[in-house]
């Protein structure tokens, strides 16, 4: 079912939500790739430089061993959160559970896109302990996460291509938000 999405509608509800959540240590501050923090979250903030002192105290102060997921673990986690998209109702629209961390690109109607990352890290981390691959008491996750909220479908369509091929490069534009009184009206599937 194709909906016309009106400016007003689209600067409300974005048409999906790019999910990344990182295994626990595997992306510490300081690290060469850059890094975050709360000052630089913002939309197209710059990453923080890489800093090696910075990173050897990161890697000091973590609590237990960074985590890599098995190939095991992946199909888990993969299953769970194609389990989670299928109860809840939500469309998945490209998802790719690597060993450090999982991309899932879905719309999820007006849910706010916390939620969606906390239901997938809890349900995620549910699975692999059922599946018997997670014995430990901790999550395997990092705290938190990126919410991307993608307004084009041509967005979709880059963050579609970044999840399933686009891999260990630099992450690409996705779409701008558009602004409100745009005269541009979108056409969506959802």
């Amino acid at each position: 079912m194709s909906l016309l999405y009106t400016a007003a509608t689209v600067a409300d509800i974005p048409l999906a939500y790019l999910i990344t959540f990182r295994c626990y240590g595997t992306w510490l501050h300081g690290d060469e790739r850059g890094s975050i923090d709360r000052r630089r979250n913002q939309y197209s903030s710059p990453y923080i430089s890489p800093n090696p002192n910075w990173h050897q105290y990161s890697m000091r102060q973590l609590k237990q061993a960074p985590v890599t997921l098995t190939d095991a673990q992946r199909q888990s986690v993969e299953k769970a959160i194609r389990e989670t998209c299928e109860f809840r109702n939500w469309e998945l629209l490209a998802l790719n559970v690597r060993t450090n961390h999982v991309h899932a690109l879905l719309h999820t109607g007006t849910l706010q896109p916390e939620r969606v990352l906390n239901a997938l890290k809890a349900n995620a981390t549910r699975q692999i302990r059922q599946d018997g691959h997670w014995t430990h008491d901790h999550s395997p996750w990092a705290d938190r996460g990126s919410k991307r909220y993608i307004w084009t479908e041509l967005g979709i369509e880059r963050a579609t291509e970044y999840v399933i091929n686009g891999q260990g490069g630099e992450f690409p534009e996705l779409d701008p938000r558009p602004k409100a009184d745009s005269p541009i009206r979108y056409r969506g599937r959802y």
